[in-house]
């Protein structure tokens, strides 16, 4: 029988003239088994440090003041095997020339999502993939990336990607942590400089991870799996 896995996936600055940079997406995946352990093992770290387990573990809340707690919410990613992350950064969004590929840029959204997600997605296994609500678009952009994840894997039955469903983020820890590894990848690829205390984490997150998490890592990378996209010749690379 095969295998059912979650994947939490978030994005930082998808948006066409949001006048950032770097976009990153990426999604924190484990088996389905194992997903209500490891949110109760993130719990019981917010107890560890005197938070309220409604406490929303997020990278816009990264300070001084609550670093130590944000290091062994790291430190546990990296410590359980069980947890995996896959991460795509589009550096410079200001290069993009979707009118030259006769694209819009939410159809380059949805190519750059399987870009992301085909490194996880196996047809020996099954997936289900939430989603932050995050806009009032949420169910149609929902329907529409299940479609191009089954019409690209030729999952016309939606037997592999069985199911995409918008949460909120405030309720489910694990991509609470996937909000907190994109948010550190898009601090470095653009740069950022103003925060101590995240500098400190990204840091934390490259020595761990032993990358720079600005360049793609190797393919069969298991725990912090990285793809640089520079342009449409990679995609087939990644």
């Amino acid at each position: 029988m095969s295998q059912i896995y979650h994947i939490y996936c978030d994005e930082s600055c998808h948006l066409e003239n949001d006048r950032q940079t770097a976009m990153v997406l990426g999604g924190v995946w484990c088996l389905r088994d194992k997903a209500r352990s490891l949110a109760r093992r993130l719990r019981e770290i917010k107890a560890k440090h005197g938070l309220s387990p409604a406490f929303e573990t997020k990278w816009t809340k990264v300070s001084p003041a609550k670093l130590a707690y944000y290091v062994d919410v790291v430190d546990f990613f990296f410590d359980d095997s069980d947890l995996r992350f896959r991460g795509l950064i589009v550096p410079d969004k200001s290069k993009l020339d979707h009118a030259q590929h006769r694209q819009t840029h939410d159809e380059w959204y949805y190519k750059m999502y399987f870009t992301m997600l085909k490194a996880i997605l196996s047809r020996d296994e099954r997936f289900r993939i939430f989603l932050d609500v995050k806009d009032t678009c949420g169910a149609q952009k929902v329907r529409k990336l299940h479609e191009v994840l089954c019409s690209s894997l030729y999952d016309f039955s939606a037997q592999i990607v069985q199911d995409i469903q918008l949460v909120r983020s405030h309720e489910v820890e694990l991509l609470q942590l996937a909000d907190l590894i994109i948010g550190a990848i898009a601090y470095v690829n653009r740069q950022e400089k103003g925060s101590e205390a995240k500098l400190a984490l990204v840091q934390r997150i490259q020595e761990r991870s032993g990358y720079k998490l600005t360049l793609s890592t190797l393919l069969r990378e298991q725990k912090m799996n990285l793809f640089r996209w520079e342009g449409s010749r990679e995609v087939l690379e990644a």
